[in-house]
């Protein structure tokens, strides 16, 4: 496994030109089982590429940027056993170089959710991602399932300019109380830790209630809101549809049930990716469906 500070040294990696597609992995280091999956899931493809690089662009003023865990050598520890293929960890100056002056701007899909209050949050996390495509080149792109929103602005930008690359969501990963695996958990105490349960809780409310036969939007985020009324600080609860993450009065179709909350120092995420019909509800995805694989 090799590791790479530069496009001109990925360039070179002669065995990343195969005769199966190129697949990335981007994160932001601070690696734990909910990441591995998402190598697993695209080493099924092709050779990796995991990028590692916290990038500065999408936290806002006062945000974590300074506090972010990061521990290279645990990250390359854990991939070197999963037979990736090279690790892009580059610096801030081979990403932004001495302007960095142009971005990408979304659109109507960073609207609301984490970009309400987080102006310029979904800029810096496109024109990192953009980057990213640029240097590694790949055909295929793995991304989290639980950050949803992310998920869907970057298959806007990717649609529409036309960067031909193939993107898939993979599954959630959960402890066995529900709680989703963050980076971000590890700033949580046991108390702390408990109470942000409350994420997982608020998300499986709405989701009962819509296999129970509720179609209202209304109804199901209020429901939400309530299990997620234990969080030091609620962002938001609510229902949206997928792709386009349009806020509907009637629940149909391809949905994703969306919260945020502050738990101590901890803003965390979570959502259901859910399909409902008139029959029931199924769970979904929001890019490329993973069990085609």
């Amino acid at each position: 496994m090799e590791i790479c500070r530069t496009s001109v040294e990925l360039a070179a990696r002669k065995s990343l030109r195969v005769d199966k597609p190129l697949v990335l992995v981007p994160t932001m280091g601070a690696l734990h089982e909910g990441h591995l999956s998402l190598v697993r899931l695209g080493r099924r493809l092709g050779p990796v590429v995991v990028s590692i690089f916290v990038n500065p662009t999408q936290f806002g003023e006062g945000e974590d940027f300074d506090a972010y865990p990061r521990d290279l050598d645990a990250d390359l520890s854990m991939l070197e056993s999963l037979g990736v293929e090279a690790v892009f960890a580059p610096g801030m100056s081979e990403m932004y170089g001495d302007d960095g002056e142009v971005t990408v701007l979304p659109g109507r899909r960073a609207m609301g959710l984490c970009g309400g209050d987080r102006p310029g949050h979904f800029t810096g996390v496109l024109t990192v991602v953009a980057k990213l495509i640029g240097a590694v080149r790949p055909d295929v792109a793995v991304f989290g399932r639980k950050d949803a929103q992310q998920c869907l602005v970057i298959a806007q930008m990717v649609e529409d300019l036309k960067m031909g690359v193939r993107l898939i969501d993979g599954p959630t990963i959960r402890e066995p109380d529900g709680l989703a695996l963050s980076s971000r958990n590890r700033y949580l105490d046991t108390g702390q830790r408990d109470q942000a349960l409350c994420l997982f809780r608020s998300l499986t409310a709405g989701r009962q209630l819509l296999a129970a036969g509720e179609r209202g939007r209304d109804a199901v985020a209020a429901t939400m809101l309530r299990e997620l009324k234990a969080a030091d600080e609620v962002e938001y609860a609510e229902v949206r549809r997928v792709p386009g993450l349009e806020n509907e009065k009637r629940v149909t179709g391809r949905i994703v049930l969306a919260v945020a909350a502050k738990v101590g120092p901890a803003r965390l995420i979570d959502n259901f990716a859910l399909e409902v019909t008139d029959h029931g509800v199924i769970d979904g995805f929001l890019l490329g469906d993973p069990t085609g694989i």
